[in-house]
């Protein structure tokens, strides 16, 4: 057993995900997104900061130097701050389900990213699984059976979902710029989240929209509690089990297990959400899944 720890941790990492996104979702349908991404990132940054405390001894890494600070801190405005309203409105819109199989383009448009401004080239394995990632996307979002794809939430949905994986790609892709040298991942995204968090309860502050978060959370206690618990399974568990698994298995490898939430949230989303969908979301959801582990694993 000890010798599968990084598999493990990688399919934990999965259904952590999985079940983050699903509490959010929840979560999102009674406070609204807005006030779910406020709240999730104060409760992530102090997961976070008690964590880089435990390991590295410190609440927050104080001795990174300004140019790590800087990226770090714009990588978590574009990905946590702007990626993520998108991803929440998406949640509320259509669902954990279709919003978490439109993250699932976020590696693509990183990678393609990262070949634009970066310079780094693509193999034409990796090529194939973004045309299969894309392909079996299309196949879940025109599934006829599924939600009402006709109606102006589910487009918006979509459209919402589309710009949460851009943003969380292009946070990464400036998160890059950050590393360089020995730094540790867990450092890089507590400062990811506490910028984040800064820069969210700013812009509240200056439209005046405290007093009514505030509110909105002390009148829907379960609510608040969903949010909680997504944050704890989302960006605190998920990540570090993620960063776990890289610890032990190949990058590839923990990389396409960590991205199975669009295929666990399949039976949460039946039983849980009572969403039907048909066998073509299913056969276009494992194609996708496919493609982005062809993308992973070349």
């Amino acid at each position: 057993m000890e010798a599968y720890l990084g598999e493990l941790a990688a399919l934990a990492t999965s259904l952590s995900f999985s079940f983050g996104s699903s509490v959010f979702t929840a979560a999102g349908r009674r406070l609204g997104s807005l006030v779910v991404n406020r709240i999730r990132l104060i409760f992530a940054a102090i997961f976070l900061s008690l964590t880089h405390w435990a390991i590295l001894g410190t609440l927050a890494p104080f001795d990174a130097s300004p140019e790590r600070w800087f990226w770090f801190s714009l990588s978590g405005f574009v990905g946590l701050v702007l990626g993520d309203i998108f991803l929440f409105q998406s949640f509320v819109l259509v669902g954990p389900r279709i919003a978490m199989l439109m993250m699932s383009l976020a590696p693509i448009f990183a990678a393609l990213q990262a070949w634009a401004f970066l310079g780094e080239a693509l193999e034409s394995g990796q090529i194939l699984g973004i045309f299969l990632t894309v392909a079996g996307i299309l196949w879940v979002v025109m599934d006829g059976k599924g939600k009402n794809r006709n109606t102006r939430d589910y487009k918006r949905g979509i459209i919402f979902g589309l710009s949460a994986a851009i943003g969380q790609a292009s946070g990464l892709v400036i998160a890059k710029k950050g590393f360089g040298g020995e730094f540790s991942p867990i450092s890089a995204n507590l400062i990811r989240m506490l910028s984040a968090m800064v820069i969210l309860w700013v812009i509240t502050f200056f439209q005046g929209h405290i007093k009514s978060t505030l509110k909105t959370l002390r009148t829907n206690k379960k609510g608040t509690l969903f949010a909680f618990a997504g944050a704890f399974f989302g960006p605190f568990m998920g990540v570090t089990l993620s960063l776990f698994a890289i610890q032990r298995v190949e990058v590839g490898v923990a990389s396409t297990l960590t991205s199975l939430p669009p295929v666990f949230l399949l039976p949460i989303s039946y039983f849980v959400f009572k969403e039907k969908f048909g066998w073509g979301s299913i056969a276009g959801t494992l194609l996708a899944m496919g493609g982005v582990a062809l993308l992973f694993l070349v």
